[in-house]
């Protein structure tokens, strides 16, 4: 379950359970590719601990090399604080040019293996193989020819996770970080994520985790172990999600060619943050790095249009706060994005209590309709951020 070895090989038609719909999925995530980015570009970076992000006394890491995440150092860090853990820290400044080079790079090489490709960011995707393009028929094959040639094109490494579904796709690909793979068969799901800490189900923060542990679940055996009931009351509309991931169920398609309502990104933070000036920091790095998406889901090399901006916060306790700003154009740039992002940050100022999350989304999307000049229903289809 957690090596090379194997397969997901049953007929499509077969689930584990016997239903219908049995898909092979590949999850395919860059290792620190940020952070590999400029160590494959700068030599002089190379083994050494890497963060990019800024290194002033506001400063956030946007993203961490492997030789710095050995000494704690972790994305959404105060750079004070990654300073004090990793006294040999080497901070750098982003270059969204270079990343966003390098993910074009690694998008051909998914699509010359199956046109069923959803990007979640820059740096992973989830590729559904069930039929692909070159007739090779093993998942793990493909997962494994395809971080190949990802190492020959980029000179970078990437993980993967093979199996059924997308939620344990993505879990099986962090499994043997970095450079690594896993497969999980059909009918080993549930007892991989019975074996698994509270803190890799995707979702589950430190916050959390903390309630989790509190309420005596620390592992996947034991959240499965709760039913329904317990988990609505405990989670609220989280709590669905709980009880499925923990039976390693999933039936969410690839998604390759979806109409996108919104554009965003969110972070969770490592420490709960409250001061004016750190989420401040905090909103210019998630603007850089959303504005590099808007240009992605663009059409014709033209970024996307969106008429709203809106930014949430949680807090520790929970809650969520939203603040959202529409406009009756098209938002030009990433500097009029920017603006109206800290806009509405300095309208919640001061904020009644520390959050756990930031995230800024473009929506009121243009779809590139040509005789279509009306924006678009605003929605909360923002893919998250993957740099947690």
């Amino acid at each position: 379950m957690d090596g090379e070895a194997g397969d997901i090989d049953t007929p499509r038609d077969r689930m584990p359970d016997g239903n219908v719909g049995l898909r092979k999925i590949i999850h395919v995530d860059m290792d620190a590719f940020f952070a590999s980015v400029e160590q494959r570009d700068h030599p002089e970076l190379r083994g050494k601990p890497v963060a990019v992000g800024g290194s002033g006394g506001r400063g956030v890491v946007a993203a961490a090399s492997y030789e710095a995440r050995k000494f704690g150092v972790k994305s959404a860090m105060p750079s004070v604080t990654a300073k004090r853990l990793c006294p040999d820290l080497i901070f750098v400044r982003h270059r969204f040019d270079a990343y966003k080079e390098a993910s074009r790079q690694i998008r051909a090489i998914f699509e010359h293996h199956t046109p069923h490709v959803e990007p979640l960011s820059l740096d992973e995707a989830y590729l559904d193989v069930t039929e692909d393009k070159l007739g090779i028929g093993s998942a793990t094959r493909i997962a494994n020819l395809i971080r190949q040639e990802i190492r020959a094109k980029t000179r970078l490494t990437a993980s993967a996770g093979v199996s059924y579904n997308k939620f344990l796709a993505k879990l099986a690909s962090d499994q043997n970080k970095p450079d690594g793979i896993c497969v999980i068969r059909p009918g080993q799901g549930a007892d991989f994520v019975a074996a698994l800490p509270i803190r890799r189900f995707h979702g589950v923060g430190p916050k959390a985790e903390e309630k989790m542990k509190r309420l005596g679940i620390e592992t996947g055996g034991d959240l499965a172990a709760k039913d329904i009931d317990f988990l609505r009351q405990h989670f609220r509309s989280m709590g669905d999600y709980l009880f499925r991931a923990a039976r390693g169920i999933d039936l969410r398609p690839v998604r390759a060619h979806r109409v996108r309502k919104s554009v965003g990104g969110e972070r969770t933070f490592s420490d709960d943050i409250s001061s004016g000036a750190q989420l401040r920091e905090t909103l210019d790095n998630i603007v850089d790095i959303v504005w590099s998406r808007v240009e992605n889901a663009g059409h014709g090399g033209d970024p996307a249009r969106g008429r709203t901006v809106t930014l949430k916060m949680k807090f520790t306790d929970f809650q969520i706060m939203t603040r959202a700003k529409s406009v009756d154009h098209w938002i030009a740039d990433k500097t009029e994005f920017a603006k109206l992002g800290r806009a509405l940050l300095e309208e919640a100022l001061p904020l009644p209590m520390p959050i756990r999350l930031m995230g800024l989304t473009l929506s009121n999307l243009d779809h590139g309709d040509a005789d279509d000049t009306r924006a678009k229903d605003p929605g909360n289809d923002s893919a998250q951020l993957s740099l947690l």
